[in-house]
């Protein structure tokens, strides 16, 4: 199995090789640059491997939530990728890849995820470690107010994300002794999307490039962008 998996979601821009069961990934801190970043580090990944995209089997990327503008050039990219290769797509979560991440480095099983939705918000998801050893979303993924956070259960919870560099005091508080491990440096990352991937793809669900579309939770984002554009026009 051969799979291809990119992210821009958030100040991280990664990509990532899955050739069966080897990973190799390039990951670089990079903010307003990820347009001019992933093409050249997918290019590089399947140069390595002296691979082209249409040997490929399918594509994976992380589709949001995360900024408007880096979710939209994941999904903008994976798509154009997709149907010059007529290649199947699998959208993972963002969050999914911190969970992900924070598991196969710190192997906790309990991962809050969040990231840091600007304007007081918090994209979030509560997240537990399965028997096939992946973490799987409890519930829905949210967008709130550190204030309006709750986990799913009393069991110990880890915090993981950016968004526990903006509202650590204020998630703390809200949270209270079952919060009992916090990290502030995980961002989502094509190496633990394409671990998940793999699993999705194996399970039948990656879909046509045209189904695969961005998630952003807040629908305000979205909507005032059309908004605006369509002024623009006027």
């Amino acid at each position: 199995m051969k799979l291809l998996a990119l992210d821009t979601a958030t100040e991280a821009c990664s990509a990532a090789l899955y050739i069966d069961g080897e990973i190799n990934a390039k990951f670089q801190l990079a903010p307003r640059e990820h347009t001019q970043l992933i093409l050249k580090m997918i290019e590089g990944l399947l140069a390595d491997a002296e691979l082209s995209v249409a040997a490929l089997d399918a594509i994976a990327f992380g589709r949001g939530p995360g900024s408007f503008s880096g979710v939209r050039i994941a999904t903008g990219v994976t798509h154009g990728l997709a149907f010059a290769a007529d290649l199947p797509v699998v959208p993972i979560s963002t969050l999914a890849s911190i969970a992900q991440s924070t598991y196969n480095q710190q192997h906790t099983k309990n991962v809050l995820a969040g990231i840091d939705a600007r304007m007081g918000g918090i994209y979030w998801g509560c997240y537990q470690l399965a028997d096939n050893g992946l973490m799987k979303l409890l519930g829905e993924e949210q967008v709130s107010p550190p204030e309006a956070m709750q986990l799913p259960n009393e069991q110990a919870w880890c915090g993981s994300g950016s968004a526990w560099k903006s509202y650590a005091d204020q998630l703390n508080q809200q949270l209270g002794g079952n919060l009992k491990l916090s990290f502030e440096h995980y961002l989502p990352h094509s190496a633990s999307i394409v671990e998940l991937a793999a699993y999705e793809f194996t399970q039948g669900n990656a879909v046509d490039a045209a189904q695969a579309q961005p998630v952003y939770l807040r629908n305000d984002v979205a909507k005032k962008s059309a908004e605006q554009k369509t002024l623009k026009k006027t």
